[in-house]
């Protein structure tokens, strides 16, 4: 397929929620995008052209930032397809399960994890006075996201559901935890900087705050205990006491 093509194909991943619905989700996106490649492979067959378009009107939903990969994967299918070396009935299988796989991944790693990463660094220096600074993480940042999303397409397209295997070694899900832990810390800082209290309530936000973040590895039920163990011990702490007696 021409370098045109593909080129078409990855810019519009970019529109894959323009014309989001609450029935397909991001299917009309989908279909917007891989149209190009199905005109490419099928176009001398009208009724191939229909049917393959209509692959891509199914339910179809996903973090945003995988779009080039799946779009680079179905891309690598349909080449097949073409060819005769699979039949359409592998497409299904694929969105009912790597699809959603990854929708779920790119929720916790990205939208749970690393977008907050990214913001806490910003605010951090935002609220330190590092302009300059913020300016250049925003930029490194955008552009580390962009060539991601083109390496993942590339990627996807050059290897198909092989890359897959290749994406499980990165160990995302570990990455995320350990981001979590650093947004932990970065919102402790944060907290160190804004609160207008005293010293020693200061001392006492960010330690409870690195102490919910260091929680984050620990299954949900064990950080509901834990909410409300430091939530009753809040409650019933002798604070004005505590405080007489750090001032001392």
């Amino acid at each position: 397929m021409d370098v045109r093509t593909l080129l078409r194909i990855f810019l519009r991943t970019y529109l894959v929620g323009a014309t989001f619905n609450t029935k397909g989700m991001q299917n009309v996106g989908l279909a917007y995008i891989m149209d190009p490649a199905l005109q490419a492979l099928f176009g001398h067959d009208p009724g191939a052209l229909q049917r393959a378009r209509g692959r891509y009107l199914k339910h179809y939903n996903t973090h945003p930032f995988w779009t080039p990969l799946l779009a680079g994967i179905f891309l690598s299918m349909e080449k097949k397809i073409a060819q005769g070396l699979l039949t359409p009935k592998v497409l299904p299988a694929l969105r009912s399960t790597t699809v959603y796989t990854l929708s779920a991944l790119g929720d916790s790693f990205f939208g749970g994890s690393f977008l907050v990463t990214w913001s806490l660094v910003g605010v951090n220096l935002a609220v330190t006075g590092h302009l300059w600074l913020l300016g250049c993480w925003l930029a490194v940042c955008l552009a580390g996201l962009q060539i991601f999303k083109a390496y993942t397409f590339a990627r996807g397209y050059a290897q198909g559901l092989a890359f897959l295997q290749r994406l499980k070694s990165w160990n995302l899900i570990d990455w995320g935890q350990r981001l979590k832990m650093v947004n932990g810390v970065l919102t402790a800082i944060f907290l160190l900087r804004v609160v207008s209290s005293g010293g020693f309530h200061q001392l006492v936000w960010a330690l409870g705050v690195c102490l919910l973040a260091a929680a984050s590895s620990w299954h949900t039920r064990d950080r509901i205990m834990l909410l409300m163990v430091l939530f009753f011990c809040a409650l019933l702490a002798p604070w004005d006491g505590i405080s007489v007696f750090v001032g001392m």
